[in-house]
C-alpha cells in the first residue's frame, strides 16, 4: 500500500492541538512538510516545536492566519501560495439551546466551520488540478446527518461541509483531485477533555475515560464501541485518504464515528 508523502505539501487548518495536531503528526510521519495553522504565533510555534520532537519524517512549518474570515484566509494564501493537500479541520462547537441561538451565533459558527473550508478550497484545489494531483478533505461529523438536538448550528454546519464536498469532488472529477469528507463521533480532544473537566467541577484527576464512557452511554447509545474515540484514530484514516493509495476514493463520506450512525446512508 502506497502511503508515501514525501514531496507532498500540506495545510491543516486549526492544527495546534486536538484532532488538527493529530493529523498533522500522521502527515508528517508519511513524509510529508505540513504547515501548522492557528489564530495567534504563540499556540502555533508550542505546536511546532512539539511537532518537531515527536516526528521525524517529514518537515513542518508555521502557517498562522484566522481562516474564519476572508481577510485572513487571503493573507494565509498569499503567505503560502501552494498546497498539495488541504485539510479543514477548523471548526467550533457549543451546546445551547435553539431557541438561545441568536443570529450573531448561526454567522459566527458558519463562518468558522463551513466558509473557512470554502475559501481555502477555492483557492487551492484549482492549481492542484491543473497540476493532476491533490486531496481536499472536510473535517465532518456524525452530527452532520444525526443533528444534535442541543446544537442544531453546530449540526447544521457540519451537513453543509458535506455537500459541498461532494460538489467539489464533482466540480474537479477527472483531475487527479480527490476531494472527501470524515465523519468523526465524539472523540477525546483536548476541547472534548477541557469540557468534561468542567463538568466535573474542573477536577485535574477526572476520569475522562469513565466519562467519557458515561457520556457515549447516554447521549449516543447506538455507538459500537460505547467509549469515545481517539484523535489518532480520526488522524489515521484522514492519513489514509491524502495517501496515494485512497486515488479512488473521492466524493465519499467516511464514517470513523464509532459506529454511532445506524443504517446505511
Amino acid at each position: 500500500m502506497d502511503l508515501d508523502l514525501t514531496g507532498k505539501k500540506a495545510l491543516v487548518t486549526g492544527s495546534t492541538g486536538g484532532i488538527g495536531y493529530a493529523i498533522a503528526k500522521e502527515l508528517c510521519d508519511l513524509g510529508a512538510e505540513v504547515g501548522i495553522n492557528g489564530r495567534t504565533a504563540e499556540r502555533v510555534e508550542a505546536a511546532l516545536t512539539r511537532l518537531r520532537a515527536e516526528t521525524k519524517a517529514g518537515r513542518v512549518f508555521a502557517a498562522p492566519g484566522d481562516v474564519a474570515s476572508a481577510e485572513g484566509v487571503d493573507a494565509l494564501t498569499r503567505a503560502l501560495p501552494a498546497v498539495d493537500i488541504l485539510v479543514n479541520n477548523t471548526g467550533i462547537f457549543e451546546p445551547k439551546p435553539f431557541f438561545e441561538i441568536p443570529d450573531a451565533d448561526w454567522q459566527r459558527f458558519y463562518d468558522v466551520n463551513v466558509m473557512s473550508g470554502v475559501r481555502l478550497s477555492r483557492a487551492y484545489a484549482p492549481a492542484m488540478a491543473e497540476r493532476g494531483w491533490g486531496r481536499v478533505i472536510f473535517i465532518s461529523s456524525e452530527s452532520g446527518i444525526n443533528t444534535p438536538t442541543e446544537m442544531v448550528h453546530y449540526g447544521m454546519t457540519k451537513t453543509a461541509q458535506l455537500a459541498i464536498s461532494r460538489g467539489l469532488a464533482q466540480t474537479v472529477a477527472g483531475t487527479g483531485v480527490t476531494v472527501n469528507s470524515v465523519l468523526p463521533g465524539p472523540t477525546l480532544s483536548e476541547g472534548v477533555a477541557e469540557f468534561m473537566t468542567q463538568m466535573a467541577g474542573g477536577a485535574k484527576d477526572a476520569d475522562l475515560d469513565a466519562m467519557g464512557r458515561a457520556f457515549v452511554a447516554e447521549h449516543r447509545p447506538s455507538s459500537l464501541i460505547k467509549r469515545l474515540a481517539t484523535v489518532e484514530e480520526v488522524a489515521s484514516l484522514v492519513a489514509y485518504l491524502c495517501s496515494p493509495a485512497a486515488s479512488a476514493t473521492t466524493g465519499a463520506a467516511l464514517r470513523v464515528d464509532g459506529g454511532v450512525l445506524q443504517g446505511l446512508a
